[in-house]
């Protein structure tokens, strides 16, 4: 059956970030990008395969961890030299992200190079590590709360630039460490702090204190918020990024592996709640059930995801940030993102491209 096409623009939103008048037939879309460290170079892949596309405008994006950097160098990009720019300043923070390992005690083993699947399973350096972070704090650890990102981020991005955006809504996930709330910073609050917040996994790094508060990674209440762009942003297509697979093949049996699983469960629950609200709502809406005046509205929902192939990198190897797996990430995250492309891209403010039901319930 063929679908009907979809009309060229969202209802109600605008291409802010077109750098040039926009083809007769485009798509307006959000997008929700996950953490996962290193593995936020398949975000990159296919952050750079939607931008090559000048068919796709986003309007907003919800980010959390390398989401929340993935999403910080986009939308400045955009505004410091459109699609270019922002591919561009990607390109650079990644490859300067790998430059770390030359000097990073965590390189693969001779044993994880056989296996061959990019982990750190069996470096020396990587288990040392983490067993001392199960006995002693950050605060004991790194006592001057040295992070490697922060010159990094602040040398790539203008700040006071970057808050003055206005072609992209950019929303940031942190949770509060005291209260156990999830705060999501609009693109006007956002500073170098905030994206370290973000990305503050409590083993490895202090809090980061801002307004007083202090906060740690934000994927423990939202990986990423999904409300922000139901709430603030008007295009009805959300593109998740996944980074974290929803399913797996096999139960874990290792040690090793039961933790990896228990961590991707625990930064993918609330996520997995908001999409249940969503689906709910929607099934709602198809149903006519919603009666009276109502500002809901129909959600598409999509996902770039590679779960067979990320699956295969254990929690170990999100610190292996070595050039060559950055690279086999990135192409995989374009492969993935042109291939989805290829076969839902008329889909896109026409219907979900994935079943909401059979996913999240």
């Amino acid at each position: 059956m063929t679908k009907a096409k979809a009309k060229p623009a969202v209802s109600g939103a605008e291409p802010w970030n077109a750098d040039r008048p926009p083809p007769s037939d485009y798509r307006v879309i959000n997008l929700a990008l996950q953490g996962g460290g290193a593995h936020g170079a398949f975000t990159w892949g296919v952050l750079d395969r939607l931008l090559a596309d000048k068919r796709i405008f986003i309007e907003g994006i919800s980010g959390t961890s390398a989401g929340a950097m993935n999403g910080a160098l986009l939308a400045f990009g955009m505004m410091d030299s459109g699609r270019e720019g922002a591919r561009k300043i990607l390109r650079e923070f990644w490859e300067r992200t790998s430059e770390f390992s030359r000097y990073s005690p965590f390189q693969p083993s001779i044993f994880d190079r056989w296996a061959g699947n990019h982990n750190l399973d069996y470096s020396p350096a990587y288990q040392a590590f983490d067993f001392i972070t199960r006995m002693l704090s950050p605060y004991q650890l790194n006592p001057t709360g040295y992070h490697p990102v922060r010159d990094l981020i602040s040398d790539l991005v203008d700040f006071d630039k970057l808050r003055k955006v206005k072609h992209v809504r950019l929303f940031i996930s942190t949770t509060n460490v005291r209260t156990g709330k999830i705060r999501v910073f609009p693109i006007q609050e956002i500073t170098a702090e905030v994206l370290l917040a973000s990305a503050c996994l409590p083993h490895l790094f202090q809090a980061v204190e801002i307004e007083g508060e202090h906060y740690w990674d934000g994927g423990f209440m939202g990986n990423p918020a999904m409300f922000p762009l139901l709430y603030q942003c008007k295009a009805n297509d959300i593109m998740l990024v996944e980074i974290n697979p929803i399913r797996i093949d096999e139960v874990p049996q290792t040690a090793r592996g039961i933790v990896d699983r228990m961590n991707s469960i625990s930064f993918n629950a609330t996520m997995m709640r908001e999409m249940r609200t969503i689906a709910f709502v929607t099934q709602m809406l198809e149903q006519h059930r919603l009666t009276g005046r109502s500002h809901l509205r129909r959600i598409f929902f999509h996902m770039m995801q590679a779960e067979k192939e990320m699956s295969a990198y254990g929690a170990s190897s999100k610190f292996n940030v070595h050039r060559d797996f950055i690279e086999v990430l990135f192409q995989l995250g374009m492969r993935t993102a042109d291939a989805w492309l290829e076969e839902n891209y008329d889909r896109l403010g026409n219907e979900s491209s994935i079943d909401l039901q059979k996913l999240f319930f």
